[in-house]
């Protein structure tokens, strides 16, 4: 019976897929980009060739027969990179879980073996197919024995495939054709010396005269060109050396046996269970489309499992039926020392609460059984109980929910998302599916697998009842179980500071914000987006006039025409679809026609219109007038906070018709003002401290101008003589070191030469030196421990500084300076958010909280308490952090928040 082959040369296929791949990595730390690279490729090369047979071959660390008759044999390889060295076992581990054969043979390459066992395998009659990326294997090809080749193209992986035609068409020879070149040009990546001054044309043309090594070796002296036929008869024993060092071995003592395979491979437990381990969560989802709990509820229908029966697979999962069913859980729930939590929301109608107080049982309440108001206010005396401990996953629903019927939940002691987050900033979602599949090794189902997304999009109440409770009450049954290990995760990272002072509190005061909202005068936005409409007019006309005729603005390609085809401005850059009109071409552009600046400032107006004007409408509510943006705690890798429903952090305030725009934001009633208080300059704040710079510290303390002090440093000028030109460079330096500006960067900044540029930068470590050593020691670092911190033990990965690409590893080398100063400062904002919310709160204040932009708190106040709430804006964000130089705000009230700032 004939069989379809497969066999894969390993480390070539792993090497290839961890130059192709991004370095990515688990929440462990674990390497992984090869790996996902490595089961891309093969399965891609499965679903093309269907084999009844597969197996993969790696190289084992022993000498081979090529060593002992050539020393230097790959003697000038480089060392696999540590980051591939340590995916290699996972790779293999993987595949043996799938069932699918290793080989590997001591003395001999993987090279060897693959072709042994092709060849051994064609010869039967069989169809083998082999993948590689190292063409050293054309030489096997036969008309029953192809080689595969991947190759990017495109962004993308195509595979080229060889039999011996293909190989005749590429390079002019037969598959042992190719080999004999080979042995004559020599090859530098495995140290095989070959001819000198032959290279592969040379040797093509000799071998399609001659056929083989020794029959040139034979003729040498009719070789051409004389000189090639010269080195050959010199250096005839290199080429028999360099031909046997080439040739791969076709009968090496293996078993015959590669053993079968088929797509079940890719469905059995143990590849599964290795696929959770590593955190593989879209191969998961590839292997086993219906996953977790969606997987068993549809193996049960298959099976003709009646609802209730699905229901007792699951004894532990329960679904409260009736009032009284509730009120005796709640005796239960009063009793307990730990109890999980998860509200289950659907835009915003609460569906349930799911509750865990005993690892082997959770309960399920929907609200169409009890509504929520009354399970809000029977839970007020357990939510209100200090001594019983309140976990769950992204807990600012749960405040959010409990907020407005007056129960103001306590004893919160953690929050497995916050957790995840600080574990590693650097992911994009941080599912209660994920945490089952990292620490209790079981992929359960997120909401999104479960209910679907898209077109696929499910609502809970499509399940039935049965479905519902083992959905929802699993998921705090995961929270229950993974707390503990999370717990002990964030104490060996060095991070319980960090999560209990900081993260774990500041959820209730980001609930109690997105619940009071903030107001907006209608009129007042309407009003500007009038204005904003005529300026655009206006801004049009006078476009269209330069221009010499109407077009569409917003067009890239009407736009791009017209400056360089009609206007003929000089082309900066093409793309794909024609002329680059960029924000950075036309700031290049501007000095050279007035057109420029006025379409410049079209985007910036538009922008303002579509984005603030016309795009914050929907987001007003039109019971209380206000907008509840959502704060999201786990989105940025520096700890910064991010606004969203709509981003109010994005306000631009740099030109003034974007700060106009806040004029609109207004206090709830005229009892009350805004007072708005900034950090100032506290990113160069935290640099004069950890780097223990004297010069800036002492500036500091003295309350001197940094900027013109840095100007007076660098230009040797006395500070009463320096320009506000000359401040502003300064300040551009000041700010731009911290995040690593490169000289390139500062004089496209300031206008000026890269050269000047460069010394401006020098003149500045030379004054600065202690700063200098401190950004050279972030990096250092980071390249260490893989990682930079704050000053408050915040972690962010920088795997960019092991690229082997330069441009990576500059961005690498910038964010390691920039991150440990960066995320101080988003840590000390999130330090005094906490301490002001708990201050206004202890002290039993009207004002509150309402926004955190950056380094700026915007407090609404009730008047009597202006002056108390200024003292405490004064001493707990000042205190937030203990400095060698103080930390100083910027404190103004008015009667809207363009007033107030």
């Amino acid at each position: 019976m004939k069989n379809k082959i497969l066999l894969v040369d390993g480390h070539s296929i792993a090497n290839r897929a961890f130059y192709g791949v991004p370095l990515l990595s688990n929440s462990q730390g674990v390497y992984t980009n090869a790996v996902y690279g490595f089961i891309n490729i093969f399965m891609k090369v499965v679903e093309m060739e269907k084999p009844d047979l597969a197996a993969v071959a790696f190289d084992v660390k022993a000498p081979t027969f090529r060593h002992n008759l050539y020393a230097q044999y790959k003697g000038n390889r480089s060392a696999m990179p540590d980051e591939l060295h340590m995916q290699i076992p996972i790779i293999q581990e993987i595949l043996d879980k799938a069932g699918i054969q290793l080989l590997m043979k001591e003395g001999f390459e993987a090279d060897d073996i693959l072709g042994t066992i092709a060849k051994r395998r064609a010869h039967q009659g069989d169809e083998v197919t082999v993948l590689s990326g190292d063409r050293d294997l054309l030489q096997l090809a036969e008309e029953n024995l192809k080689i595969l080749i991947p190759k990017t193209k495109k962004g993308g992986t195509e595979l080229e495939t060889y039999f011996p035609a293909d190989v005749e068409a590429k390079y002019g020879v037969t598959p042992d054709g190719y080999l004999q070149m080979k042995a004559l040009m020599g090859d530098p990546s495995d140290n095989i010396p070959g001819v000198p001054s032959i290279g592969e044309k040379t040797a093509a043309k000799i071998i399609q005269e001659y056929q083989s090594v020794e029959n040139a070796i034979a003729h040498a002296a009719q070789v051409k060109p004389a000189r090639a036929g010269q080195n050959l008869e010199e250096f005839q024993e290199q080429a028999r050396l360099s031909l046997t060092l080439a040739t791969i071995c076709t009968d090496c003592d293996i078993p015959e046996d590669v053993s079968p395979f088929s797509m079940d491979n890719f469905q059995n437990p143990a590849f599964i269970q290795v696929l959770k381990q590593y955190e593989f969560k879209s191969l998961l989802e590839r292997f086993l489309p219906k996953s977790g709990m969606a997987e068993q509820m549809s193996l049960m229908e298959e099976q003709g499992l009646e609802e209730t029966e699905l229901a007792q697979e699951r004894q532990d999962l329960h679904r409260v039926q009736s009032r009284a069913e509730w009120r005796a859980l709640c005796q239960k729930l009063e009793q307990a020392s730990l109890v999980a939590m998860e509200i289950l929301e659907e835009g915003e109608t609460i569906q349930g609460i799911s509750l865990c107080f005993e690892e082997e049982s959770a309960w399920w309440v929907e609200t169409s059984v009890i509504p929520w108001n009354e399970l809000a206010v029977q839970l007020k005396p357990i939510m209100e109980k200090e001594q019983i401990r309140k976990i769950g996953h992204n807990f600012k629903e749960e405040y959010r929910a409990f907020l407005p019927y007056g129960v103001q939940p306590k004893g919160v002691v953690f929050d497995t998302m916050i957790a995840a987050y600080l574990i590693n900033p650097s992911k994009d979602t941080y599912t209660i599916d994920e945490l089952s599949t990292i620490y209790l090794g079981e992929f359960a189902s997120s909401e999104i697998e479960v209910l679907g997304s898209g077109s696929k999009k499910m609502s809970l109440l499509d399940l039935s009842p049965e479905r519902r409770t083992l959905y929802a009450a699993s998921l705090t049954q995961i929270v229950y179980r993974v707390y503990p290990k999370m717990k002990q995760e964030l104490a060996d990272k060095g991070m319980e500071r960090l999560f209990y002072d900081v993260e774990l509190p500041l959820v209730e005061v980001l609930a109690s914000m997105e619940q009071i909202g903030i107001k907006v005068n209608v009129p007042v936005l309407n009003e500007i987006g009038h204005f904003l409409a005529g300026e655009l007019t206006k801004l049009t006309e006078t476009i269209y006039d330069m221009a010499g005729g109407p077009f569409n603005i917003n067009s890239p390609k009407q736009l791009g025409e017209v400056l360089f085809e009609r206007l003929g401005l000089p082309v900066q850059k093409k793309t794909k679809s024609g002329y680059s009109t960029s924000a950075e071409v036309l700031e290049k552009l501007n000095p050279l026609h007035p057109i420029i600046g006025n379409i410049l400032l079209f985007r910036q107006l538009g922008k303002l219109q579509s984005t603030y004007v016309e795009g914050l409408a929907p987001y007003i509510h039109r019971e209380d007038g206000k907008i509840h943006s959502r704060f999201q705690q786990t989105v940025t890798a520096t700890g910064r906070l991010s606004s969203t429903d709509p981003n109010l952090q994005n306000i631009p305030i740099r030109m003034e018709l974007g700060r106009q725009l806040r004029k609109a934001f207004v206090p709830e009633s005229s009892d009350f003002l805004f007072m708005d208080a900034d950090y100032s300059q506290i990113e160069l704040r935290l640099l004069a401290h950890m780097s223990g710079d004297e010069t800036m510290i002492e500036a500091y303390q003295r309350g001197e101008d940094i900027h013109r002090l840095t100007a007076s440093q660098v230009l040797g000028i006395p500070p009463e003589d320096i320009t506000a030109a000359q401040r502003n460079s300064a300040k551009a330096v000041n700010f731009g070191i911290i995040y690593g500006i490169s000289a390139f960067s500062l004089s496209d900044d300031l206008h000026i030469s890269q050269k000047e540029a460069s010394e401006y930068i020098n003149a500045y470590f030379q004054q600065y030196p202690k700063v200098k050593g401190f950004l050279e020691e972030c990096v250092e670092s980071a390249r260490e421990r893989g990682y930079g911190v704050t000053i408050f033990g915040r972690r962010r990965s920088i795997d960019e500084l092991k690229s082997k690409n330069f441009n990576m590893r500059s961005f690498g080398e910038r964010v390691a300076k920039n991150m440990p100063i960066q995320g101080s400062a988003a840590d000390i904002i999130k330090i005094a958010m906490v301490r002001v919310y708990q201050r206004v709160k202890r002290e039993k204040l009207r004002s509150r909280l309402l926004l955190q932009v950056h380094d700026e708190l915007l407090m609404e106040v009730y008047r009597p308490e202006e002056e108390a709430v200024r003292r405490i804006l004064e001493e707990e964000m000042t205190g937030a952090a203990d400095l060698k130089v103080p930390l100083e705000i910027d404190i103004h009230t008015g009667e809207n928040w363009y007033e107030a700032k």
